[in-house]
């Protein structure tokens, strides 16, 4: 089965299902393979554990902290390189005149970042490659071409993130398919911003969406996203479901299962949050045709999101970042540094494993 989408303009009205009361994204996707991995029941002795019964995990230490450290400052003279005037001892320079558009949520998906020097570094490391290996029992991994978080702390021009629970997996389609995951590169304690999950929410995932089936979804890019409202969310607190701050340090790595209500938040005090997301996957879940397509993405420095087979390429007319109303002229959409792969890291492309 292949991946079909279409893309509308923002002014347009979204489509709607005659069958149902649900706006159809722009971007619809095949199925995806349940994932035969995780077994609560089963005793692993490791962070596999917490995967399994929580929905989430930290699994500490898979880079060294001074590692972790040097690639936060890769972004940091990064974000210097634009020449806009971002200083990162000058907290006076930490507004949107100085800075890449960066969205409120922390993302950054333009600019070349997905496919930037750095971003490359942190998936290739051999301790990010070899933890999903560990997972998934399978060294024929790829990965996704997703953003990197940027959240700095004491913006002034940008409101604080506020709660936007979701799961980025298709309410229509249970089980494990895809673990998700980052690399934290700085300090993030309590109120340093970061990840908010809802402890033991995707043990109930199929529950919940028979329960919330026809209740009506607000528009969404694809069908691989879900965005709760405050009966679900009820729901789920009256089983017991609570919200959890995930902390962190420089090199760990986080992950957590799709199917579990999540979502980010920003920094409180005076520590940035720098994150570099990491999804992987084993190559067998994709099809020739997604290989192919990931192939394309890779060659034209286009990003994707978490879901490794580039299921969703990212749509350009969603993200181009917007400066005094007009495309920002910084954004090439390429990397100002681009990857040296090594060959594990270029496996990760997927372009070794499609067919002749």
């Amino acid at each position: 089965m292949t991946q079909t989408a279409n893309v509308r303009e923002f002014n347009v009205e979204p489509e709607l299902d005659s069958k149902t009361i649900h706006a159809i994204p722009p971007c619809v996707v095949h199925d995806t393979p349940v994932l035969n991995v995780l077994d609560e029941s089963v005793h692993y002795g490791d962070w596999r554990d917490d995967l399994a019964r929580d929905g989430y995990c930290v699994v500490k230490g898979v880079l060294e902290k001074e590692k972790a450290l040097k690639y936060a400052d890769d972004i940091k003279d990064w974000l210097e390189g634009f020449g806009l005037g971002y200083k990162r001892d000058d907290p006076s320079t930490i507004r949107e005149e100085c800075l890449p558009i960066i969205h409120q949520k922390g993302l950054l998906q333009a600019y070349g970042a997905t496919h930037e020097s750095f971003t490359w570094g942190v998936r290739s490391e051999p301790a990010v490659i070899d933890a999903f290996a560990h997972l998934y029992q399978d060294p024929d991994l790829i990965c996704s071409f997703d953003a990197v978080n940027v959240s700095l702390a004491n913006r002034q021009d940008l409101p604080a993130n506020g709660a936007w629970p979701h799961q980025d997996q298709d309410p229509e389609r249970g089980g494990l398919r895809c673990v998700q995951g980052f690399v934290n590169l700085l300090p993030n304690g309590p109120e340093d911003g970061g990840l908010l999950v809802l402890k033991g929410g995707h043990k109930v995932s199929e529950e919940y969406h028979n329960v919330f089936r026809n209740e009506p979804r607000d528009f969404r890019w694809t069908n691989e996203m879900y965005l709760f409202k405050e009966t679900g969310l009820k729901w789920l607190a009256d089983r017991g479901h609570e919200w959890v701050k995930v902390d962190a340090e420089p090199g760990d790595l986080v992950l957590w299962d799709s199917r579990t209500p999540h979502y980010n938040a920003s920094p409180k005090k005076n520590t940035d949050r720098f994150v570099v997301y990491v999804c992987m996957l084993p190559v067998s879940t994709a099809t020739q045709e997604d290989l192919i397509r990931k192939k394309e993405l890779f060659e034209e420095q286009h990003g994707h999101s978490h879901w490794p087979m580039a299921l969703q390429p990212f749509i350009k007319a969603f993200l181009e970042p917007q400066r005094n109303g007009k495309p920002d002229p910084h954004n090439t959409w390429k990397p100002r540094q681009p990857p040296q792969l090594s060959e594990r890291g270029y496996k990760l492309t997927g372009i070794p494993y499609i067919k002749a």
